[in-house]
């Protein structure tokens, strides 16, 4: 058992005072010593936290004490460490960027499936558009059996792609997503756009792998923490991705040691020590590698902080 907790959680409620409601989080969230990223905008709040047990619990009654807030969900898991670097507040135009101010998810979204109901739908249902409502390179190493796998890198790029997709507004939609804030956003603007027929799997892949052992689901499910993938279906363990570098199967990702490219990738533990954590030969001669921890190849590398003894500065990615 873990000796921290870890919770995820996010509310769509309007927040007038966007400078004190952050200033009151941030407070907070330092003087329970709670590490992990907290976004605010005026229509809520989205954020991962890690802490000891007493200050996590804590903080769910901060929340929950507010009046907008008070029926906050939250999906809480142990771990034995805690997998954020440092604690972040920040303040956003939305929690979750679909860039449009054009829908509000508190007026209408898809109809929500607890895990059970999910889990009845894709066993005894055919007739569907099982649809992954996350970044490809989330998808690409865990996604559930027979799902449509979007080829989009941001969560911005769905409108977009929906136009393509062939998808008819008269089909029954089935969507999921890490934790359900995604699924919430894309389908009020579904509804705007006419779909008629959506559900959506309530607390997303976490809470149906807590409520449901991960049925139906292929791989692992990246995380946006220090983790960056967990199991979810026990029954289903095996890579379904492969190594950028050696071709082997792998669902491990790290980002490049070059501090220039920084580019996230699939990487075998084998071949992380071949390319010294590089993703091509060219980052590995580059002069801003970081070095290669051995005793911990997948702990995430930390963008311009401090290496050898020297701040590496943000650089100008257009420069690479």
């Amino acid at each position: 058992m873990g000796m921290y907790h870890l919770i995820h959680y996010y509310k769509f409620s309007p927040i007038e005072d966007l400078h004190q409601f952050w200033l009151e989080q941030k407070l907070r969230c330092l003087a329970l010593e709670l590490k992990g990223r907290i976004y605010i905008a005026a229509e809520g709040i989205n954020g991962s936290l890690a802490g000891s047990q007493e200050n996590i619990s804590a903080y769910k009654n901060f929340l929950r004490s507010l009046p907008k807030f008070f029926n906050t969900e939250f999906k809480e898991e142990e771990c034995g460490y805690i997998p954020f670097y440092q604690l972040k507040v920040r303040i956003r135009p939305e929690i979750v960027s679909l860039k449009t101010s054009a829908i509000n998810p508190q007026q209408e979204t898809g109809e929500f499936l607890e895990p059970h109901q999910w889990r009845w739908a894709l066993a005894s249902e055919k007739d569907y558009v099982l649809l992954d409502v996350r970044n490809q390179y989330e998808s690409k190493i865990g996604h559930f059996e027979g799902a449509m796998i979007p080829a989009v890198e941001n969560f911005f790029d769905f409108p977009q792609w929906l136009e393509g997709s062939g998808i008819k507004r008269r089909q029954k939609i089935l969507m999921y997503c890490t934790g359900g804030i995604r699924c919430e956003k894309l389908s009020s603007l579904m509804k705007q756009k006419g779909f008629a027929e959506i559900y959506q799997l309530k607390g997303g892949i976490l809470n149906y792998a807590q409520k449901e052992d991960g049925a139906h689901f292929k791989g692992k499910c990246f995380v946006f923490d220090d983790r960056l993938a967990i199991p979810i279906n026990p029954k289903e363990t095996e890579p379904i991705s492969k190594c950028e570098i050696s071709g082997e199967p792998c669902d491990t990702y790290i980002n490049c040691a070059n501090a220039h490219c920084n580019r996230l990738f699939l990487c075998a533990k084998e071949a992380a020590i071949q390319m010294d954590g590089c993703c091509s030969e060219n980052c590995k001669g580059s002069a801003h590698k970081r070095p290669l921890n051995l005793d911990a190849i997948y702990t995430p590398y930390r963008k311009w902080y401090q290496y050898t003894g020297e701040i590496i500065p943000r650089f100008n990615k257009s420069a690479i």
